[in-house]
């Protein structure tokens, strides 16, 4: 069987399972937040608080391979990373001087991140990520920036946490408030906090060919997925979400994450 089938293959079961879990989640959904909503969770307010900020790192990162590479020497390709970096530090700065968690995380884990891979990344040539790093910018483009935040003022979902003390004003993913709602602040679907977890999916791509037993394909493997669904997990159990603004955000991950692993690593070499 070749690679093609696979991927078509792969299409069809993601599809499916995730009709599946759509039908499921949309007639359990408020169940599901009732049983599991413990807004005291230390490690769900890990999430919470602190979960988007890998997801900001990697794209930073892929943001700055992605311009670099187009310089052919090795140490004017990190510039770029280094200028991203102080803009990194600047929101850094700004969030201790206003005092806003976002900012910190968000400019922490970009300096942090970046830090770290132009550290190890020092002496090898940036081109060698380029495609991958196209790949991290387009699914950062699709699902966060897009398909996100788009869907959230069209849906106005209201989260679990604003709900009405009796849950009447509860609506399943299918039967959204509409766009006034949204525009009023109900951004519940679909999960942005996921979305953002998800942007390790590509690591993915580059790890494909290495053996199954390999260590480094193990840990990268378990890494993924664990941080994905522990960032979703958790944003149900603070009640920020409901299961099914969880599995969209998922789902338009992998698919988009499987299309751009075609276009740009099969297509392109056949």
């Amino acid at each position: 069987m070749n690679l093609r089938e696979h991927i078509k293959e792969l299409y069809i079961g993601v599809i499916i399972c995730w009709i599946v879990l759509a039908i499921i989640f949309g007639l359990t959904d408020l169940e599901i937040s009732i049983a599991l909503v413990n807004r005291a969770s230390i490690w769900a307010n890990i999430g919470k608080y602190y979960g988007e900020g890998p997801g900001y790192g990697i794209i930073a990162i892929a943001i700055a391979i992605f311009i670099g590479s187009y310089n052919k020497d090795i140490k004017k390709q990190k510039i770029p990373g280094y200028v991203i970096m102080l803009i990194g530090v600047f929101f850094f700065i700004l969030g201790l001087i206003i005092v806003d968690l976002w900012y910190v995380v968000f400019g922490g884990s970009i300096m942090f991140s970046l830090l770290v891979f132009i550290i190890l990344t020092l002496n090898r040539d940036w081109t060698e990520f380029k495609t991958i790093s196209m790949v991290i910018i387009l699914l950062a483009i699709i699902n966060p920036l897009l398909v996100v935040q788009t869907t959230k003022i069209l849906s106005g979902r209201v989260r679990f946490n604003n709900l009405a003390s009796d849950y009447s004003n509860y609506t399943p993913w299918f039967l959204p408030p509409g766009p006034l709602s949204g525009i009023k602040g109900n951004a519940s679907f679909p999960s942005g906090h996921t979305a953002i977890g998800w942007m390790f999916l590509p690591l993915l791509i580059q790890v494909r060919e290495r053996k199954w037993s390999d260590p480094i394909r193990i840990l990268i493997t378990l890494f993924v997925i664990g941080f994905g669904l522990f960032l979703g997990i958790s944003r149900i159990v603070t009640g920020d979400h409901f299961a099914s603004d969880i599995l969209f955000s998922t789902g338009v991950a992998i698919i988009a994450t499987i299309w751009l692993y075609k276009r740009y690593y099969i297509d392109k070499n056949n």
